[in-house]
């Protein structure tokens, strides 16, 4: 299809791109997707066709016009208790990659303009399905709904846009034609020159359980618009959102008059399946959000490809003195509650000096600051049916086991309880456990202790709790750190830490902002500067390594 039908399909969305342009250079508030599943936003009836959508998809085949072996596979169990019965094309890796490979240059032709708008495109589309992709999100992920729908939707879909703008911004920044004129004795030389965006080639990225949407949509769509065919591998329990999110991507192309297989589905039951097409000859780049040990042995052996990766870390909050006592517990509280803890920016280690702390209310011991922070999380999570609407439910054994052997490590400061759901009675949930444990207990709290668990640790003085963050960050690396303190000296000391560490700090947080939520626009997820990440969602270094610039040249 030629490149100016192609803009002319996707014409409306021209604004859309150039206001996510002006925001990720202003770094202010800007949402392209709203957040609230109000039926004001998204119209009278929205949600119920959304769910009902979402449950259409129960107990069936997933149809993907793609290569495959012609076996249907897929074993995926709601954390609250439902056997999905979703099945899927089981792919063969190579026809995947061979597919890829013959639809790219058509689309790498398209020219970056054609490319971006529609990638905006595919995700207004999804922005349009964002109540069956929250059902989606939820029962596999076990997240609460509302979270499910603003996490796995618009916020994911905001991530989406901005790595599109990002993209945009690094294949434009300089002119893709000139006229080269060298003054010569007589006539001057003159060459007329072409620069055109190569993509890299064939990108996989390789989906987690937690967050299938939010983090999975920032390597796709950056791939994509650079013009790099994208084979999408989901984690095996939460394969049906980046199901959806391919077919829609899919149906878009397909319409613009592209090889569908620029986007496609590579799903598994724990065979391997990511190791065999990280290591594919033909596959260039690879995005990965999961453990540290894989993330390691990507970046160790997926050797022929550019290799992005989002591991565990030792996220930090260090607590010298507030001025909201109430402000700061009520908003640790909700940190360490918030889909409880399951998510790769919740705070774990607490450290607080052994001697107290000022606060507004007066001196607070060690004891009174873990007293004040145990009430705060036992009020928040006092009434059950609220509270499950907060924490969700446990996304997998492995974290119910680090629950159930937390105490082991330490005194414990308040337990973790199973609180039944209303709605889901099989639904596994529980509420996050603290644990006093000593600094000399490094091995103990200097790894990552993935789902509700924290652990307070006394210091002998904020000097000390600051170098403890220094570090376990650089040892382990970490997403989020976080300061409390009344005196800009400790945090101006807090920042240069976080800068000589490169972690993202938040300083102060006792109201609606949190440690574990970043704002797409505005802040960056990671930095790429400790050993928890390799690259920041998003900034250009995160996709400038997806093209190259080729140029042809000839005289005038």
């Amino acid at each position: 299809m030629p490149v100016k039908r192609v803009s002319t399909m996707f014409e409306q969305h021209r604004e859309t791109l150039e206001r996510a342009l002006a925001a990720i250079a202003e770094r202010g508030y800007w949402s392209a997707y709203p957040e609230s599943p109000s039926p004001r936003v998204y119209g009278e009836g929205a949600a119920e066709r959304g769910k009902e959508a979402f449950e259409a998809h129960l107990g069936k085949p997933f149809a993907l016009d793609q290569p495959g072996t012609g076996a249907w596979i897929g074993a995926e169990r709601s954390p609250y208790g439902i056997d999905l019965g979703v099945t899927y094309p089981e792919p063969v890796p190579g026809d995947l990659v061979a597919a890829a490979q013959a639809a790219l240059p058509a689309w790498r032709d398209a020219g970056p303009q054609a490319r971006a708008l529609a990638c905006v495109e595919i995700v207004e589309r999804i922005n349009r399905r964002s109540f069956e992709l929250a059902g989606a999100v939820q029962h596999t992920t076990g997240q609460a709904f509302v979270m499910a729908f603003q996490a796995g939707g618009p916020h994911a879909q905001d991530r989406a846009l901005e790595a599109i703008a990002y993209a945009y911004a690094a294949m434009t920044s300089s002119a893709g034609a000139a006229r080269w004129e060298k003054p010569a004795k007589g006539e001057p030389l003159v060459m007329e020159k072409r620069f055109t965006v190569v993509p890299r080639g064939v990108a996989l990225v390789i989906g987690c359980n937690t967050f299938p949407t939010w983090n999975a949509y920032p390597g796709l769509f950056a791939s994509l618009a650079t013009g790099n065919p994208v084979i999408v591998k989901p984690h095996p329990r939460a394969v049906l959102p980046l199901a959806i999110t391919v077919r829609i991507a899919r149906e878009v192309l397909a319409e613009a008059g592209f090889d569908p297989a620029l986007v496609s589905l590579a799903v598994e039951e724990g065979r391997g399946l990511a190791r065999t097409l990280a290591t594919h000859p033909g596959v260039r780049i690879v995005d990965f959000t999961g453990s540290t040990e894989f993330g390691d042995w990507l970046e160790a052996n997926a050797r022929q490809a550019l290799v992005h990766t989002e591991k565990a870390g030792v996220n930090t909050i260090v607590v010298d003195s507030t001025g909201s006592w109430r402000g700061m517990l009520g908003n640790l509280a909700f940190s360490l509650s918030l889909y409880s803890g399951q998510m790769c920016t919740a705070p774990q280690n607490i450290l607080v000096p052994a001697g107290g702390i000022e606060t507004d209310e007066g001196h607070k011991s060690f004891e009174e600051v873990c007293a004040g922070l145990a009430g705060a999380v036992g009020a928040l999570l006092g009434d059950e049916a609220r509270a499950v609407e907060l924490t969700g439910a446990i996304v997998n054994p492995d974290v119910l086991a680090r629950v159930e052997a937390a105490p082991s490590y330490g005194e414990v400061v308040l337990e973790s309880r199973a609180l039944k759901h209303p709605a889901f009675p099989d639904a596994v949930v529980r509420t996050p456990v603290i644990v006093k444990v000593a600094a000399d207990r490094p091995d103990v709290y200097g790894r990552e202790h993935f789902g509700p668990i924290s652990f307070v640790i006394p210091t002998a003085s904020t000097e000390e709790s600051l170098d403890v963050l220094r570090h376990t960050t650089g040892e382990r690396g970490a997403l989020t750190a976080a300061a409390y303190s009344t005196s800009d000296g400790v945090l101006d000391r807090a920042e240069r830490v976080a800068l000589d560490a490169g972690v993202n700090l938040s300083c102060n947080l006792t109201g609606g902002v949190f440690v574990n939520q970043s704002a797409a626009f505005s802040d960056y997820h990671g930095t790429g500067a400790n050993p928890a990440a390799t690259a920041s969602l998003t900034d250009p270094g995160y996709v400038a390594g997806r093209f190259h610039v080729v140029q042809s040249r000839r005289p005038a």
